[in-house]
């Protein structure tokens, strides 16, 4: 957790968000120049803390109503961004994609060909990091993953979790072989 300092621009004394090296409140980091050569005349325009205790108490509860949302959200089995490879929107609900059969290929070919994530990547028109994503994203056993927690979806799985478990165990032993060279 960060530690809590001075604004210099309020004086707030829980602030904790630095720019240019220099500590900020939420509210005065927003209205932070983004060109270095103008925070000294911004800081110099000293502005009261307690004055800006509304607009404080306004993006803590914004931000606390909207995230209380997307939990809903994601509790109800909803998607909460947009599709993943393999999935479409309709209706507000993820259905299989004209790809989606590509989706169990990957997971297939990644767990029994002994192909590097390189070549199967290139096959399929990705990058590593895209396929990586495929890979560990439990969308496609039906799950939907929001805020660290893993709900159920209300979508069709695309792969078997018995698949999807198998592939992220030999995931975690590439890791594993790689972070020990």
């Amino acid at each position: 957790m960060k530690e809590k300092e001075a604004c210099c621009k309020c004086g707030y004394l829980e602030a904790s968000n630095k720019k240019f090296g220099l500590v900020f409140c939420n509210v005065c980091l927003k209205f932070c120049p983004n060109n270095p050569e103008k925070v000294d005349e911004y800081i110099e325009e000293k502005a009261d803390f307690t004055a800006l205790k509304p607009f404080r108490e306004y993006t803590k509860t914004r931000g606390q109503s909207q995230k209380s949302g997307m939990i809903k959200k994601a509790s109800q089995g909803k998607a909460m961004s947009r599709p993943p490879f393999g999935y479409t929107l309709k209706n507000g609900n993820l259905v299989p994609a004209q790809n989606s059969k590509e989706v169990e290929e990957i997971f297939e070919e990644f767990l029994n060909s002994g192909a590097s994530l390189n070549k199967i990547a290139g096959k399929h028109n990705l990058s590593v990091n895209g396929l990586k994503k495929i890979l560990n994203n439990f969308t496609y056993i039906g799950k939907i993953n929001f805020n660290n927690q893993i709900y159920n979806g209300n979508h069709k799985p695309l792969v078997s979790s018995i698949l999807f478990n198998k592939v992220q165990d030999k995931l975690e032993k590439i890791t594993k072989k790689s972070n020990k060279k």
